[in-house]
């Protein structure tokens, strides 16, 4: 059984919820864990690279200089990509990094991930952000209150504007709702502030995921 506090809108301790480890995928997944977080940043990657390589570099097909008797190395053209200038050889060129994973693959990596946050014990519960301006002051001290480690990823259930502004002045706090939560932010940020209404629809995520049966 895992244990999660829950505070009120003020900060103050309201009691537990109680997460049954049935609940918790612990057992499987790493695996899937790992292919989901290396898909998700692959798939930021620009992959705009490019090179010239030599047939595509401007200039003649003269030789440089006659074959023989120069007592210099032979020379056939000068976009050889072993002259300064030249075209280069096996270069980078624009491609897609985007890798497929399916779809219960990065169910289960979703179930292992945020179980590992409740079982660690880095999941606060908040009943509802109540905010009386949209002050970044008001919400690092807030979260100061509720022990939030350096790094906090807020799930919130909906967008709530005085919540967004008041945390983008924060370099370590995002601010998401539950339907955007993915596997890397769980991992990324070392705690994850809720609402209530936010963790019962992240817990719902994973519950729709209880059936997947694929290995770690």
């Amino acid at each position: 059984m895992s244990a999660i506090k829950v505070f009120n809108p003020a900060g103050d301790a309201a009691g537990e919820m109680a997460i049954a480890d049935d609940m918790l995928v612990l057992d499987k997944g790493e695996q899937a864990v790992k292919d989901t977080v290396v898909a998700i940043r692959n798939a930021g990657r620009a992959g705009s690279a490019s090179t010239l390589h030599k047939g595509e570099v401007a200039g003649s097909n003269k030789k440089p200089w006659k074959q023989k008797g120069t007592g210099r190395a032979r020379a056939g053209y000068r976009q050889s990509p072993v002259w300064r200038g030249g075209g280069v050889a096996f270069g980078p060129k624009p491609r897609d990094f985007t890798q497929k994973i399916n779809r219960k693959v990065r169910q289960l990596a979703f179930d292992r991930a945020l179980s590992e946050k409740i079982a660690g014990g880095e999941v606060t519960v908040i009943e509802r952000f109540d905010l009386a301006e949209p002050k970044t002051k008001l919400i690092k001290d807030l979260l100061k209150k509720l022990g939030a480690q350096a790094t906090t990823l807020i799930v919130l259930d909906q967008h709530e504007d005085k919540v967004m502004l008041a945390a983008r002045n924060l370099p370590k706090v995002e601010v998401v709702s539950a339907a955007e939560v993915d596997v890397y932010a769980l991992l990324r940020y070392r705690s994850l502030v809720a609402t209530k209404a936010g963790f019962e629809a992240l817990q719902k995520r994973m519950q729709n995921g209880k059936s997947t049966e694929v290995g770690a």
